[in-house]
């Protein structure tokens, strides 16, 4: 049986950072090692304003989706409480292909580099355990479950970025969960992305409302 909750402890902390290594071989936070992810997903569960939503099929974590309602303020919160691990993982990813330094670098200045004018949710990261769990709708049980879970009436949109090359599967999985192409662009590294918003309609918004005041 499948079911979603919110992770209010470290203790599946192992199982995120395995299905995260599987979800995004290839990537920047994955080439930073297990280590890293660890602390970074511990930081997700910690934060007041962060989460992690865990997806099980009965007790075994099968995806995830972490999200934060103030993404600037969760990256300061891990560069003051976990600096020093960050920087230790950061140092050997270096020793290892030294080209990633600018990208390490850019990454201290995203808490400034991700504030708006209107508050908003990022999500961070979702990942489903593959191939067990495949075809079973958990990222979109997921998704569906962060609506839910965030007050929506105190935020502007729920936020998320992803790869615009290559990448059809995934952005067209978040176009049928309702996110809509916000804009384009490409990193100083060359990579070019979509970020994609979700935006509820004023129905929407009032019905979401009646069913909090019901609870």
């Amino acid at each position: 049986m499948l079911r979603t909750e919110i992770l209010v402890s470290a203790e599946y902390v192992d199982d995120i950072v395995e299905i995260h290594m599987k979800t995004f071989t290839g990537f920047f936070l994955t080439f930073l090692g297990r280590g890293f992810l660890k602390h970074l997903y511990k930081g997700f569960i910690e934060h007041d304003k962060s989460n992690v939503i865990g997806a099980f099929e009965d007790d075994r974590l099968v995806g995830f989706l972490a999200y934060s309602e103030d993404i600037s303020a969760f990256y300061k919160y891990l560069i003051r409480k976990r600096l020093l691990p960050f920087a230790f993982y950061g140092a050997l990813a270096f020793f290892r292909k030294p080209a990633i330094m600018l990208r390490l670098l850019r990454a201290f200045t995203y808490p400034e580099s991700s504030k708006r004018p209107e508050p908003y949710v990022e999500l961070s990261s979702i990942g489903v355990l593959l191939p067990e769990a495949k075809n079973k709708g958990i990222g979109t049980m997921l998704i569906d479950e962060l609506k839910k879970t965030v007050s929506n009436g105190q935020f502007s949109y729920k936020k998320l970025e992803t790869d615009r090359l290559n990448n059809d599967a995934v952005n067209a999985f978040y176009i049928k969960n309702g996110f809509v192409l916000d804009r384009s662009y490409t990193t100083r590294e060359g990579r070019e992305m979509n970020e994609y918003h979700f935006k509820l309609t004023r129905n929407e918004t009032s019905q979401s409302a009646k069913g909090g005041d019901q609870s």
